[in-house]
């Protein structure tokens, strides 16, 4: 009588905690801050390449690594924000403390940009790079990676945290968070692109880093404004140390025989404070971790529950799903590093107006403001008359189409930039428009759309309850990994061409796109791309989603009681420290 008083007290408890908090009204303040945030980062993201270039005098191929390294460095860093705000700060701490960072990080760039003293000379070499002026610039650049990244990794997860997946309605509505989120995101990017990459471009680069910094500043008041509103989940348990113990266990019961999923160790439905996840016949070498052995107690380090290693399983069966999404990352980083250097040697001219190349993202990015209201509202609501999935379709049928969408992009950057050179022999007098650039530009930013919303969608809720952080901050490591692989490929591609064409230069060599072979980089991607996108077939197809295994396979798990009286008063008390370790996880 006692444990039904209690459950009602908590119940009561959590309908007060969520009464007049949560839903699109909370996440307002969270879209308020992508936009103002994203106007600086995506203006930076497309013009940094020439501000390496002209201000700080890096050559071509070295101001494209420096923006792809510091880029990639963002993304892994968004690693550390969905730890922590998992384990030791709620995601709204996180994300205000890393936010603090990212404005004094603009702050120090704008000064480097302002002060003619931390300018670089000209040497002529692939980098001018020296000294205080190193050290405050390169400092500068981590600092910023480091506060922009951990935003990136817990901000999205806050966001979904304001719907209730267990509610049909709210569980839609998840679904359209994240169309929002990108939404919101390309809107601020709209700006940037266009007002704050003008004012950099055609009047001083320190103005357009200030007003980045304002903007992003402004973003942050208004997230912390919307405290009242949003449902803010404790941090619970470090999910590294959950996956660790899985291995560490499975490791140490190596030797034992696997029994039947009926014998593997669960806690029992009064200790658990979590939905529980249904055993699966994959990776079943992990399943060993699940074993109680006939002399032990059921304590930490020694034995998991069937939920904690399907937990790893997950995590685990989404990791080819992250690696094929990598190649589309490297596309489009050439996006924002060659393609802009290609736009700044072309005919800037429109009508009467001198368009900033950075500024040719634009019109895939309107394209977009256009498309996501026509998909959330008119081809959602239709495909899930058909589907009856709440997003309309699967999140790795939207990912692959993604794929498909980047190798396409890639082909069309390959032939427009036979055109452009094509031209300049003909005539250098009279340099092809910008506006061809659209075509790549436009496809990609439709794969994006697609890739990047199924991917936030995938890990968010595929994820167990205790990883929501760290495991949407995997959308953003394939993000790194991508532009990582693009400074590889730069440089592995140069040193061997080198070696292979007559005239002993590489593709992507110099300062000067009309000597070199940019075309052919652009047609290795996009074949690179296709055999990529075979390797993401094989393991889509293979991929089991949390709720089809859980509609699909009942729980056949057995509590400590099935192991005897003696051990269960024996483990009585490690199973309570099991269960209280889930209970300082959370649930959504």
């Amino acid at each position: 009588m006692a444990d039904k008083e209690d459950k009602v007290a908590e119940e009561k408890s959590v309908s007060q905690w969520n009464k007049g908090k949560g839903g699109f009204r909370a996440s307002v303040f969270i879209y308020v801050l992508t936009a103002f945030e994203n106007m600086g980062f995506v203006a930076n993201m497309v013009s940094m390449v020439l501000y390496f270039f002209e201000v700080m005098h890096f050559d071509l191929s070295t101001s494209a690594n420096t923006l792809t390294n510091f880029l990639g460095s963002t993304y892994l860093l968004s690693l550390k924000g969905g730890f922590i705000s998992d384990t030791y700060l709620n995601r709204f701490t996180t994300s205000l403390l890393f936010g603090s960072l990212e404005v004094l990080a603009l702050v120090m760039v704008t000064i480097q940009a302002y002060s003619s003293d931390l300018h670089p000379e000209n040497c002529g070499k692939s980098s001018c790079v020296k000294g205080g002026t190193a050290v405050f610039f390169y400092a500068s650049l981590c600092l910023l990676a480091l506060g922009n990244g951990g935003v990136r990794g817990s901000l999205p997860a806050l966001g979904a945290d304001q719907f209730d997946k267990n509610d049909p309605i709210e569980s839609k509505a998840l679904a359209s968070f994240f169309n929002c989120l990108l939404l919101s995101s390309t809107l601020g990017a709209v700006i940037g692109v266009t007002a704050i990459v003008w004012v950099s471009t055609k009047k001083a680069w320190y103005w357009g880093f200030f007003i980045s910094t304002v903007a992003t500043f402004i973003g942050f008041v208004v997230l912390a404004i919307g405290k009242p509103f949003y449902r803010l989940q404790a941090p619970g348990d470090s999910p590294i140390t959950r996956i660790a113990q899985v291995i560490v266990v499975a490791i140490k019961n190596r030797n034992l025989s696997l029994p039947n999923p009926e014998e593997l160790y669960e806690i029992s439905d009064k200790e658990i404070t979590e939905d529980k996840i249904a055993h699966t016949n994959q990776i079943r070498f992990l399943d060993k971790a699940a074993i109680l052995r006939n002399d032990s107690n059921p304590q930490l380090w020694k034995v998991c529950t069937v939920t904690q290693v399907e937990e790893v399983k997950i995590l685990t069966r989404m990791l080819p799903i992250l690696a094929s999404t990598i190649i589309m990352n490297t596309c489009l980083a050439q996006l924002q590093t060659f393609s802009v250097q290609q736009g700044n040697v072309m005919n800037l001219k429109l009508g009467s107006i001198d368009v900033p190349a950075p500024s040719i993202p634009v019109i895939p990015l309107i394209f977009m403001c256009i498309l996501i209201p026509i998909y959330e509202f008119f081809f959602v609501p239709f495909a899930r008359k058909i589907t009856h999935h709440p997003s309309g379709i699967t999140q790795l049928q939207r990912i692959g189409v993604g794929l498909v969408l980047s190798s396409i992009s890639m082909a069309v950057a390959g032939l427009v930039e036979v055109k452009r050179r094509n031209q300049v022999i003909k005539d250098p007098t009279k340099p092809i428009s910008l506006f061809w650039l659209s075509f790549q530009y436009g496809i990609f930013g439709i794969a994006d759309m697609f890739t990047l919303v199924g991917l936030l969608e995938f890990f968010y809720k595929e994820a167990p309850a205790g990883m929501k952080s760290l495991s949407t901050s995997l959308t953003w490591l394939s993000l790194s990994f991508g532009y990582f692989l693009s400074s590889v490929f730069v440089d592995v591609i140069n040193a061997i061409t080198k070696k292979i064409t007559p005239s002993k230069q590489g593709w992507l060599h110099g300062f000067d796109f009309n000597s070199n072979n940019l075309n052919l980089f652009y047609w290795f991607l996009a074949i690179l791309s296709c055999l990529n996108f075979l390797n993401y077939m094989y393991w889509a197809s293979r991929y089991k989603y949390k709720s089809e295994v859980s509609d699909s396979k009942p729980l056949k798990t057995i509590t400590e009681s099935s192991q005897g009286s003696e051990s269960k008063t024996n483990g009585s008390s490690s199973a309570v420290q099991i269960a209280d370790a889930k209970v300082k996880e959370g649930s959504l």
